[in-house]
Order: structure tokens, then C-alpha cells, then sequence
């Protein structure tokens, strides 16, 4: 079945000089599409968290708190990190990090501390409100997989994960 699907979408869709529908329907863009989808569930499931601090869960019903804020949400451990370390394990600048973190420090997620270790690093780690944050994101993120099964059946969302799993490693 599978060399099936693989032979009809070449001759259809690559094959075709014309058919300009590939540049929508291709596994990356439909993977990017379906990332978007599941981190807009889980900033609406955040936004309708009753135990969520009002003002979080306004931001992130409003659209304030994105998801690239949830880089941070993502990557950030518990005991906190450097800001060098936490822009490489999201994959991203330290400069574009930087502002993410700042951002976060005015809605009271995260805060800069010195390092002990190094007086010209920074440590982030996350604040009580932070931490409510990662709580309601961990649900949120259960609820949207959830969900995600539910539209999928069980037997596909399984293997959809496997096969994601086995793509990245």
C-alpha cells in the first residue's frame, strides 16, 4: 500500500510541471501546519485552565503568549539554565532568545538571576507564576494529544508517533 501512495503522489503531484499543489501538501509543510495546530490547542486549553492565574490565561486566550514563548515552556528545566544554554536546546539565537526571556520577565514566568558560578552569566528560572505556567502547559499539552488521538484513532495517532519518533532520532 505504501509504494502505492508513494508511486500515485510522484506521477501526480511531482511529476506534474503545473500542478503547483505540492508546495502546500508536502510532509514538511503539513507537519508544520499540524505542530501549528496542536500548540494553538494547547494555548486555548491554557486559556480555559481555571486554576491558571487569571492573567496568564488571559494572555494566552488573547494570543500574547505564543508559541514561541513556549520555547521557553519546552526547554527551560526546572532548576533553570544560562540564557546560552536555553537558546541551544531551542534551537535558536541567543538574541532571539533573549528577547523571548525578556518578554517572560514582564508577565512574572521567569526571571534573570547571576550565576554564582560565572558573575557575567545569567541564569533564568522560572517564577511560582512560571511554574503554574509549566503545570497548565503540561495539561494543556495532554488535552490537545488527546484530542489529536480522538480525531485520529488511537491505531494511527500511535504510529504517527512512532514514525515522528524514528524521524527525528
Amino acid at each position: 500500500m505504501h509504494f502505492f501512495v508513494n508511486l500515485i503522489y510522484h506521477f501526480l503531484v511531482l511529476k506534474n510541471p503545473s500542478n503547483d499543489g505540492w508546495r502546500q501538501t508536502h510532509m514538511g509543510q503539513l507537519l508544520a501546519l499540524a505542530s501549528s495546530r496542536f500548540d494553538a490547542r494547547v494555548l486555548s486549553a491554557m486559556a480555559h485552565d481555571d486554576e491558571l492565574s487569571l492573567a496568564l490565561a488571559n494572555l494566552a486566550g488573547r494570543g500574547v503568549l505564543t508559541a514561541s514563548h513556549i520555547h521557553i515552556t519546552r526547554h527551560l528545566p526546572r532548576e533553570g539554565c544560562r540564557l546560552t544554554e536555553l537558546a541551544y536546546r531551542a534551537g535558536i539565537s541567543k538574541q532571539a532568545m533573549g528577547k523571548l526571556v525578556d518578554s517572560c520577565c514582564a508577565w512574572n514566568l521567569v526571571r534573570k538571576v547571576a550565576d554564582p558560578r560565572d558573575a557575567r552569566a545569567v541564569r533564568i528560572e522560572f517564577t511560582v507564576s512560571g511554574l503554574q505556567w509549566l503545570r497548565a502547559y503540561q495539561q494543556g499539552v495532554e488535552q490537545a494529544h488527546r484530542e489529536l488521538t480522538t480525531a485520529l484513532g488511537p491505531p494511527v495517532a500511535t504510529v504517527l508517533q512512532l514514525g515522528l519518533e524514528a524521524y527525528i532520532s
